[in-house]
């Protein structure tokens, strides 16, 4: 019996957990229903699902729910008017029963541009909030639609997708994770403004342009007009990115007009008016006027951006990155040295002109990826290990040379051509200017971002005009000497120490070889890089050596060794007295928009800090700021949560954050919090006061 008994109890309490099982999952199904990923077999890179947040009106027949998609990598799908090319996302829900209507809402888009072509939509991560008009709340709902959806990188599939949902609305209950993601969709869905008044919304056919004029009490930072509507005129026409200019707190925005089927005919037709910019995307009804809109002029808006681009360029040559290449300008100040004024002139004139055309080889390459629709940003080329070989190649080459391991030597008749057109030194002090910029383009400087962020987002004209003023501000130390020649007459006479000095600029740029190899581990593997780099610097050393003339190397490198070992040992016996070691660097999560926007519901200040391994200025908010008191404090409190996004290599999610914010390269640094929940952006240098007043807007 006593058997009997225990496996009765254990059948029972195994049929006990059973149904505990069952009953979760049916309140788990009544709490979030939804019809999973759904994805095409013949188009794997695109995921679909239709989720119920639970959420209902009874009196006026509505469910909410969402319609979230993700896209892989490159791909994007469309706003509800896509632009010149591309079809946009709709759904037939033709099967469904005791359903009235469903009402489909758009967030904000993105303009993209391939091959002259501008469309507008979304990449990665959409979530379009539905509402859901029922018949009859008390019976139950089929909700079936077929989802035809056009995706796109430099082709183009159009894929269809199946969704179907069975439930009852008067049974529903609400799930808090997917009305969060209704809340995060529906945040990004254009509104109503009492802030923001449209004036007027003229069209010129002769010009064939639109020109909308609005006015923001708060001011307008960066702001984007888009214009569709939904009458065939108006459908059949394509209104391209706008030509902005803003005048105190009103707005003219002169969009251009094309069509295929000739000039259209938009006097008098409704149109939906949508603008967006810094924390607003409001949508606005209007009607097409041809009253004439005197737009004034924008130049000075591009005169004061031309102003910080030249301010931006000068600062860059005393930012941290610049400072290995001192060597090379101050070489160029000590070998000029004795030189007749033409001859000065005429060499510092060669490298201002080298930085000249470094900047408009940057622009040209920063326009073709802008046409091909790619990533943009200031350093982006430091994300290519070819690219940091190349220059690990070339340091070693200007370290090695400046050393005198080796000359390069002419033949005599070259020398008698040359000696006959001028100094023959002008191609190395332009390869030497063209240098210097790719040196600088690690580091981001006061001023430089707003220029470089104004520049990428205006214009191919634009652009140029922008990086040559950035051009002209860091060629300005060059251009000063080639006017005033007389300031390189002014160092002390030619002698041993010129020698001497050649020889410390020389391993300055050994050193520089030795950072851009150390740049290498983030690609390979960090032993096999120290190891190839430790057999460089032994065959450098072996040969110097063997280098006869060459005893003001070794007598320099051993009093600079020298130097430094006593001044590290000066500095461990004392450094109790002056320094505090730095602490351990914080726990970062990885940069995720979606937890962003979780925590900051929860009440949490979110602090984010976009950096690049090869980044100089965000190495020095680290080291200076970030593990520094009393911010480092502030960032360890119990609510407060760090992410970090990593530059280093290419990443389509961390430039599209870098670009949702009207950034380009790194740092960037912004601090989210429930008082901040669009964000309050930091300045490139960072200091410990703006970080901890950033903090306190942003918390509760």
């Amino acid at each position: 019996m006593k058997k009997l008994y225990l496996n009765t109890y254990f059948i029972c309490a195994m049929l006990g957990a059973l149904l505990s099982i069952t009953f979760s999952s049916q309140t788990f199904a009544a709490t979030e229903i939804t019809t999973g990923w759904v994805t095409n077999p013949q188009h794997p890179p695109v995921q679909v699902r239709l989720v119920l947040t639970g959420e209902k009106d009874t009196a006026n027949h509505t469910v909410q729910g969402l319609l979230e998609v993700k896209l892989d990598k490159d791909w994007k799908t469309y706003w509800r008017s896509p632009g010149e090319g591309g079809v946009a996302p709709s759904i037939n829900w033709d099967m469904s029963s005791n359903v009235e209507s469903v009402d489909w809402q758009w967030p904000m888009p993105k303009r993209y541009e391939f091959l002259g072509v501008e469309t507008l939509g979304y990449k990665h991560d959409v979530i379009f909030p539905l509402s859901i008009h029922v018949k009859e709340m008390n019976k139950p709902v089929f909700l079936a639609g077929k989802l035809t959806m056009s995706s796109c990188t430099s082709i183009c599939v159009l894929t269809d997708y199946e969704l179907a949902l069975d439930f009852n609305p008067e049974k529903l209950s609400l799930s808090t994770d997917a009305m969060f993601l209704y809340n995060k969709g529906y945040s990004q869905v254009p509104k109503s403004s009492q802030a923001v008044t449209l004036d007027t919304v003229s069209y010129d056919k002769d010009k064939k342009a639109i020109t909308v004029v609005a006015t923001n009490k708060a001011g307008w930072v960066k702001p984007d007009v888009l214009i569709d509507g939904h009458n065939k005129a108006v459908k059949d026409t394509s209104f391209l990115a706008p030509n902005v200019t803003i005048k105190d707190q009103t707005l003219y925005a002169v969009l251009p007009v094309t069509s295929w089927f000739g000039t259209p005919k938009l006097v008098g037709e409704p149109l939906q008016v949508t603008i967006g910019d810094n924390n607003l995307a409001v949508e606005i009804p209007a009607t097409a006027t041809d009253t004439p809109v005197i737009v004034p002029s924008s130049n000075s808006n591009l005169l004061e951006i031309i102003g910080i681009a030249l301010l931006g360029g000068l600062i860059l040559n005393i930012m941290p990155c610049v400072l290995p290449v001192l060597g090379m300008k101050l070489s160029s100040v000590v070998s000029a040295k004795g030189l007749e004024k033409r001859q000065i002139r005429t060499q510092f004139i060669a490298s201002a002109a080298g930085i000249i055309t470094s900047f408009w080889l940057l622009a040209g390459f920063l326009a073709l990826m802008k046409l091909s629709g790619q990533a943009l940003g200031w350093g982006i080329q430091f994300q290519s290990p070819w690219f940091i070989g190349a220059m690990i190649a070339i340091t070693a080459l200007f370290g090695a040379n400046m050393l005198g391991l080796f000359e390069i030597r002419l033949s005599s008749n070259t020398n008698t051509w040359m000696a006959t057109k001028g100094d023959n030194s002008h191609l190395g002090h332009f390869i030497q200017g063209m240098f210097a910029t790719l040196l600088a383009t690690p580091c981001s400087a006061p001023f430089l971002g707003t220029a470089v962020a104004f520049a990428l987002g205006a214009s191919y004209v634009t652009l140029f005009a922008i990086f040559t003023a950035l051009a002209i501000g860091m060629a300005a130390p060059w251009l000063l000497i080639a006017l005033f020649p007389q300031l390189a007459n002014a160092l002390p006479k030619p002698g041993l120490w010129m020698d001497r000095v050649k020889t410390l600029f020389g391993l300055m740029m050994l050193a520089t070889s030795i950072w851009l190899l150390s740049l290498m581990t983030s690609f390979y593997s960090a032993a096999v890089i120290w190891v190839i780099g430790l057999v460089i610097m032994l065959v450098i050393l072996w040969l110097l050596g063997r280098k006869k003339g060459r005893k003001s190397v070794i007598i320099t490198t051993a009093v600079l060794l020298l130097g430094v070992a006593g001044s590290l040992i000066v500095g461990s016996l004392t450094s109790n007295h002056w320094a505090k070691p730095l602490a351990d660097d914080h726990h970062w999560e990885t940069l995720n928009v979606d937890n962003i926007a979780k925590q900051v519901a929860e009440g949490k200040t979110v602090f984010v800090d976009v950096t690049a391994e090869w980044c100089i200025t965000c190495k020095a908010n680290k080291v200076g700021v970030l593990l520094q008191e009393p911010v480092y404090s502030a960032l360890s409190a119990g609510n407060i949560e760090l992410m970090r996004g990593d530059w280093t290599k290419p990443s389509d999610y961390v430039t599209g954050f870098l670009q949702s914010h009207g950034r380009f390269g790194v740092p960037f640094n912004i601090v989210y919090g429930p008082n901040a929940p669009q964000g309050i952006p930091l300045p490139v240098i960072l200091t410990s006061d703006e970080v901890l007043n950033a903090i306190k807007k942003a918390s509760k």
